[in-house]
């Protein structure tokens, strides 16, 4: 990252009049949340994975909370305490009052399921937290529509076998195992209206932005899992006014994009920097 692209990105910060942030797991890795990255990534994470021979996307299955529940609930009860615990890093705020002043405003389009920008005080309807919300449950069956916060969930998690320990949250409808509103791997019962609700509210915003100049921070999203690229790209094509913040996959193919390859918050507290 040279201090020519920072100031470029800083250049295009400065003619904005709406924000929107793109945000992946890298987003929170400086807060000391992990990212997942790989198995070997996931099991620095959580050692006792390793020694169970269960990886990522074996336990981000939503099946498991049907055949093993108490199994399903350690990883997330576990989760659930971790991103509770874990306080945002200064970058969240950093983009927050980049986005306070502006005209158009600010959104978030994020595949976290942590709940960082929330905490770090973007409000419900500027967050679109597109495979849901670990702090948000549902029906595991399900038996129906609704959504539930996570608030009174408190489980206790083995940590040797991380399994968790009875009574685990249940369905107030029918009784059956509750489960995390949060999208995963080959998942036909999740249920998308909460998501669905706040999408609708960020489209809306994005029709009315009209001709207004939109800059699209990108930060931390790699290529894995393309949900959060592709809805960057998408937002600044029109303009090019993408700045995407990422330390080993930066690389911008179109327009002004401007790629900053760094950590996500060195890299925005030098842009703040610049701006100040």
């Amino acid at each position: 990252m040279t201090k020519d692209d920072l100031h470029r990105a800083a250049e295009l910060l400065r003619g904005a009049e709406a924000l929107l942030v793109c945000a992946g797991a890298g987003m929170g890795v400086d807060s000391g949340l992990p990212d997942f990255r790989g198995d070997e990534g996931f099991w620095r994470a959580y050692p006792p994975y390793r020694r169970l021979g269960v990886n990522f996307v074996e336990l981000a299955d939503p099946v498991h909370f049907d055949a093993d529940p108490e199994l399903a609930w350690g990883f997330y009860g576990h989760r659930l305490e971790l991103y509770r615990s874990t306080l945002p890093h200064a970058g969240f705020g950093v983009l927050r009052s980049w986005g306070a002043d502006l005209l158009g405003g600010v959104r978030v389009f994020t595949s976290n399921v942590d709940g960082q920008f929330q905490r770090a005080g973007f409000s419900e309807d500027e967050v679109v937290e597109c495979h849901g919300s670990i702090h948000h449950l549902q029906c595991g069956v399900p038996c129906g529509p609704d959504v539930w916060p996570a608030d009174d969930v408190r489980l206790t998690v083995d940590a040797e076998t991380m399994r968790a320990s009875s009574p685990l949250p249940t369905c107030p409808r029918c009784g059956a195992v509750a489960r995390p509103n949060i999208l995963m791997f080959g998942d036909g019962a999740w249920l998308g209206t909460r998501t669905e609700a706040v999408m609708s509210e960020y489209v809306r915003w994005r029709r009315e932005l009209r001709r207004a100049r939109l800059v699209v921070v990108e930060v931390g999203a790699g290529t894995a899992v393309p949900t959060v690229r592709r809805q960057a790209e998408l937002a600044s094509a029109a303009t090019g006014a993408l700045v995407r913040v990422n330390p080993r996959e930066a690389e911008v193919r179109h327009g002004r994009g401007v790629s900053l390859p760094g950590p996500a918050l060195d890299t925005l507290r030098a842009l703040d920097d610049l701006l100040r």
